[in-house]
């Protein structure tokens, strides 16, 4: 398996009583399959992994298979604070019919590079399904460095690398280790396109949730080298970019996706976007629905 294009990290939309709201759901998977999205992440940070009950992580989970899995690829979030945790987990992503499992670095116990080599192999090993590393040390605590990545990156169960880390020396030292058999993808919405441009096959974003036709654009203009195009519309969305980082995420993007009748809040401790940024959402509401109607 080859991952690259525009992989889309879901939010998970909640009733007002706070339960998942499936037919809100199912209309995420049919926007994201329209828009030519080739991928989604089922339960990542942004779906509020940490506040869903295995049920629910399994009902989202076959729910997508269903309703998407042959058409896209349908990717897990598994990552857990305790290696055990996160191969049982992988699991029972296996057992939902995951395609492959994103596999976060383990938060909060800050691990020693050489335990993320012993903990990644452990999970490709015994997890039962194709492992994408996760790297975002600004919410685990612990950056998984270019070094380990290219030991891990031999390992046959170990397919990619998300790396939400933007800086350009970080992607230089990543750009090398990109192959037929491990992919590269960004996790930073703001610097993706110049990744992809660097040599990246794709990114696993956060605004895609709401941009899924710009996103598959982008995507396909990168790929082939369509830079000042690609720049181009990377420019225009850089506002809804800056927008979902305003507070903490998944905050913002379901402040979005609420607007467009998907979802009606989080689970605490989150809660929903401050009462002072209502104005600035609706502005970028708008103008999403504005570049997702013009590339329709």
């Amino acid at each position: 398996m080859h991952l690259s294009g525009s992989i889309t990290a879901l939010a998970t939309p909640f009733t007002a009583a706070g339960d998942l709201d499936l037919d809100a759901w199912a209309r995420l998977l049919d926007a994201q399959l329209a828009g030519g999205s080739h991928g989604i992440v089922v339960a990542g940070s942004t779906g509020e992994a940490a506040a869903l009950t295995d049920d629910e992580f399994m009902t989202l989970l076959r729910t997508a298979v269903a309703r998407v899995g042959g058409r896209m690829k349908v990717l897990a979030g598994t990552g857990q604070s305790n290696t055990a945790k996160t191969i049982a987990q992988t699991r029972l992503a296996r057992d939902g019919g995951a395609d492959a499992a994103l596999v976060v670095t383990p938060p909060y116990v800050r691990p020693t590079q050489a335990g993320l080599v012993a903990h990644y192999q452990a999970v490709a090993a015994q997890g039962g399904l194709p492992v994408v590393l996760y790297n975002v040390p600004g919410r685990t605590g612990c950056d998984l460095l270019p070094e380990t990545v290219a030991q891990l990156c031999r390992h046959p169960g170990i397919i990619g690398l998300k790396e939400a880390r933007g800086d350009e020396a970080r992607w230089n030292a990543l750009y090398p280790l990109a192959g037929e058999d491990f992919a590269l993808l960004s996790g930073d919405d703001p610097t993706f396109v110049r990744a992809m441009l660097g040599g990246a096959d794709g990114v696993i974003s956060v605004a895609s949730n709401v941009l899924p036709r710009a996103f598959a654009r982008l995507c396909a203009l990168a790929a082939a080298g369509e830079a000042d195009a690609a720049r181009a519309l990377d420019a225009r969305l850089q506002p809804v970019y800056d927008f979902t980082g305003i507070e903490s995420n998944p905050i913002p993007v379901k402040a979005l996706l609420a607007r467009q009748g998907i979802g009606h809040g989080l689970r605490l401790p989150l809660l929903p976007l401050s009462a002072p940024h209502a104005a600035l959402a609706d502005q970028m509401a708008a103008l999403c629905r504005q570049v997702e109607q013009e590339l329709a």
